[in-house]
């Protein structure tokens, strides 16, 4: 058993999305092998309804997967194949784009006013491109929850672990997706596939990754805002952390536990032709991809 080390610790950045969300982006739209097969992870958290609910119209995707995952508020959302629903605090929902699909997602704030979810792009290797669109949508009551003697508690969205089994299947990163809240001042040893490629986001409380034998600190504000941040110091909310080689994910909590998403799939290692929502392997793809858009063709039957 070997500890993955971290290999970088990156603050999300402030970002605008569709018709002017405020979100925060931990990567995307860069270097697209960074953390293949993952393409982009943003935070969508806000207290202040103006901040969220023109939400993000009717856009295209193609060649890639989108996984919603909701905390507080709701989404609504629709396609140009008929599909409508509502994801709640705790529902997740797995798109398969595949050949090509319109859709639009439409955040509503709970009681209070907030909202907070988070969405993943997975990339499609080249023979599942131009499958069929499929949605795998989840309710909160199906995910598995397992929580170990000292605390530790994991949802499992996608993947198995601990002697459970996420409910979305059928995925091509082969992927897991974990929803880990780990106590004050616990050490905590995840196993990990060695030949996944994973990344953790730190979206709660505070701690130290690799190096999760040393002494626990407190991180100040400041030095986030900074990233004034080794990878003996600890990490807080809103930081992406990314992991070379290993079998096991260790983490300390610091004094205020901590709760991160921890995701892992297979590299799938191919050429990447990328413009906006659509994904594909080559210029050409892409720009037929486009072509069909303009001239109304982009949604083929089944």
């Amino acid at each position: 058993m070997s500890i993955r080390p971290v290999t970088e610790f990156r603050p999300a950045a402030p970002t605008l999305e569709g018709a002017g969300v405020k979100l925060h982006r931990a990567f995307g739209f860069q270097d697209p092998s960074e953390l293949d097969p993952f393409l982009l992870f943003d935070d969508f958290r806000n207290e202040r309804p103006e901040d969220y609910l023109r939400g993000f119209p009717w856009h295209p995707h193609r060649g890639i997967e989108t996984i919603t995952y909701v905390l507080a508020g709701n989404v609504d959302h629709a396609d140009s194949l008929g599909n409508a629903g509502n994801l709640g605090a705790g529902d997740v929902q797995w798109m398969t784009a595949g050949r090509g699909i319109l859709h639009q997602e439409m955040p509503q704030g709970d009681a209070q006013g907030r909202m907070h979810g988070f969405q993943l792009w997975a990339n499609l290797p080249a023979s599942l491109k131009m499958t069929a669109p499929r949605y795998q949508d989840v309710g909160a009551r199906e995910i598995p929850e397992v929580t170990d003697d000292d605390g530790t508690a994991v949802r499992v969205i996608t993947g198995e672990f601990w002697g459970k089994r996420g409910p979305v299947d059928g995925i091509s990163a082969d992927p897991l997706y974990l929803d880990v809240t780990v106590p004050p001042g616990r050490r905590k040893v995840l196993p990990v596939d060695t030949y996944r490629r994973a990344f953790a986001y730190v979206f709660e409380g505070s701690g130290r990754f690799a190096d999760a034998s040393a002494p626990t600190g407190v991180l100040l504000e400041k030095e986030i805002a900074g990233r004034e941040v080794h990878v003996r110091d600890m990490t807080g909310d809103r930081t992406l952390v990314k992991f070379g080689t290993g079998s096991e994910v260790v983490v300390q909590a610091g004094e205020r536990g901590i709760r991160f998403l921890l995701v892992a799939g297979a590299p799938i290692q191919e050429p990447v032709a990328w413009a906006g929502p659509i994904v594909m392997n080559t210029r050409a793809e892409l720009e037929q991809a486009f072509a069909e858009l303009r001239r109304g063709s982009f949604i083929r039957a089944s």
